[in-house]
């Protein structure tokens, strides 16, 4: 009887492992634009016409999230793509629905003034690292809710000097066991540069419902223990070019998530635009004394 039990804990352990390394890809298509600060309420307006246009006309998806610690008037747009083939399409899709509802001349007048409220911007496609995540989703639902639910993103962007990915992969494997271990509500999604960027890069993201979230996650310190903490940093010195440390937050007003995203907090995801308020007429104030002058001429 413990043999077979023995066997059948093995096989649950294979056709789990089977199961990561046969996950399916995904990839993290990145658009990200450095605002003028001068043109932040332009380039609100402008984007907030570009989602209105692909949600009608059923154009591209995307999650819009603004740094806050970091890069001031940084705005990131993220859509989760199955494949290369998906950027194509989605890329496609987009413009489709931009021209749908403004026309062909309008689309790059509109794309002209987007541009002029930039000091710089970039693409970068990512590949999700599932295998270096902590805690992941179960499934794909269970991620849409995850998203759907956060408010606020901490990200840490680790460069990795050449020839070193690896090495810096297997320490990310020992901080993934031990998190697991000793912190199995809290989830860390891994994803890597395959596109738009030099060198080796990988972003470690914590999803947070509230800033005070971020209190509750144990340091890596206490996760690894000690000794564990003290071989992740003198390896990391040896690996590691640099990193940095951003946090961001969502903008549903400037998102066109999908459903499964929006399903998770409707309210949040679908605000109501602001209706300015009709001023109010101002009483006119008549001084007595003119008021008795007034009399007095009639």
């Amino acid at each position: 009887m413990k043999q077979r039990a023995m066997w059948t804990a093995i096989a649950v352990i294979l056709l789990a492992a089977f199961a990561v390394a046969q996950a399916p890809d995904q990839y993290l298509d990145v658009y990200i634009a450095q605002v003028k600060p001068e043109k932040r309420a332009d380039f609100d307006a402008i984007s907030k016409k570009m989602v209105a246009a692909n949600r009608q006309n059923k154009g591209d998806e995307w999650l819009a999230m603004e740094t806050v610690y970091g890069p001031m008037n940084r705005i990131t747009l993220v859509s989760m793509r199955q494949s290369y083939g998906d950027t194509e399409k989605a890329s496609d899709a987009f413009d489709g629905a931009m021209q749908k509802s403004l026309g062909k001349a309008a689309t790059e007048k509109l794309f002209q003034d987007f541009n002029q409220c930039l000091v710089s911007s970039r693409s970068e496609l990512r590949k999700r690292r599932w295998d270096l995540g902590s805690n992941s989703p179960a499934d794909g639902a269970a991620l849409t809710k995850m998203l759907g639910e956060s408010r606020w993103l901490r990200t840490t962007i680790i460069h990795v000097k050449p020839g070193q990915g690896p090495a810096f992969e297997a320490l990310l494997k020992d901080v993934k066991a031990a998190r697991e271990k000793n912190s199995p509500d809290v989830t860390t999604l891994v994803s890597q540069t395959v596109a738009g960027a030099e060198g080796t890069i990988y972003y470690v993201t914590t999803f947070a419902k509230s800033m005070a979230a971020f209190d509750s996650i144990a340091p890596l310190q206490k996760v690894l223990g000690e000794e564990g903490y003290a071989h992740y940093l003198k390896t990391g010195s040896e690996i590691v070019e640099n990193t940095e440390t951003v946090i961001s937050h969502f903008l549903p007003e400037l998102s066109n998530p999908p459903a499964d995203v929006v399903a998770a907090a409707p309210e949040y995801w679908n605000p109501k635009p602001v209706v300015a308020k009709a001023a109010t007429p101002k009483k006119s104030v008549v001084n007595a004394a003119e008021t008795g002058k007034a009399d007095e001429k009639k």
